[in-house]
């Protein structure tokens, strides 16, 4: 299965869900914001939103700083 992730193409071996994915991509209990297929998933439905072949993902997080 590939996606689309911030651009670029990306292979998964499995089908993940959001949550699935963040941990995989090393994002689990970070602060940060999915856009699926151009609209905002939001946190609670992280672990119920099931990617599909061919879906595009913007996922952005947050760095603090001073």
């Amino acid at each position: 299965m590939h996606i689309q992730l911030n651009g670029e193409t990306y292979a998964l071996g499995e089908a993940r869900s959001v949550a699935g994915l963040l941990e995989h991509l090393q994002f689990a209990g970070r602060r940060v914001a999915v856009e699926l297929n151009f609209e905002i998933v939001p946190r609670s439905q992280y672990e119920t939103t099931h990617l599909k072949d061919g879906d595009v993902l913007e996922i952005v997080h947050a760095i603090g700083g001073g």
